[in-house]
């Protein structure tokens, strides 16, 4: 068990969503708030057909609870955030709840990788996976000695990314397995003409 700053008592591991293929069933699952998460995106999807979706949920020892959805319905990636207010930034149990949406046409390069190991059968297993969705935004960025300058001084641009990651300690190989495949849809909807 992992203890927040709250004081209530969080489990390191959480339930498995992974085999749940309706969002509404995965986030009940899995989420702490999937009240608070499910009806933050219904406002933005509004009937819109749910092609694919990840979840991630940790507990941070200095917030709390920190919890995402990000849902691909064909033309955009809407993107629900819930993490706890760190003390003194409101009453006890205060968190935040955000919505980003995201155009597929504003995705310019999509990552994955995975880290292989053998057993000592000789098998091939995943036991990571890393994806990154570059995106043609940029990322905040500041200028000067220490805080983003480039060698030369000037500010340094960067694109701004999203990044997801699942390994056998962190979600297991169900959940490995349905952020490759959330992946494998985001690529395939990538750089196609939107109708």
């Amino acid at each position: 068990m992992t203890r927040s700053s709250f004081g209530n008592e969080m489990p390191a591991v959480f339930p498995d969503w992974s085999p749940y293929t309706e969002l509404d069933s995965a986030a009940r699952a899995y989420l702490r708030d999937p009240e608070i998460a499910l009806d933050a995106l219904a406002g933005v999807m509004r009937g819109s057909q749910v092609l694919g979706f990840t979840l991630e949920r940790f507990v941070n020892e200095v917030n709390g609870v920190w919890q995402e959805v990000v849902v691909c319905d064909g033309t955009r990636l809407v993107l629900w955030h819930g993490e706890d207010l760190p003390p003194g930034d409101g009453p006890p149990g205060s968190m935040s709840s955000s919505l980003r949406v995201v155009a597929l046409s504003a995705v310019t390069e999509v990552g994955c990788r995975r880290r292989l190991t053998r057993t000592g059968g000789g098998q091939v297993r995943v036991d990571s996976i890393d994806v990154y969705l570059l995106l043609s935004s940029l990322d905040e960025t500041s200028a000067g000695p220490g805080l983003g300058a480039a060698e030369d001084g000037g500010p340094v641009i960067r694109h701004d990314a999203l990044r997801f990651g699942k390994t056998l300690d962190d979600g297991g190989a169900g959940q490995i397995g349905r952020l490759e495949e959330f992946a494998r849809l985001v690529s395939s909807l990538v750089g196609r003409p939107m109708i």
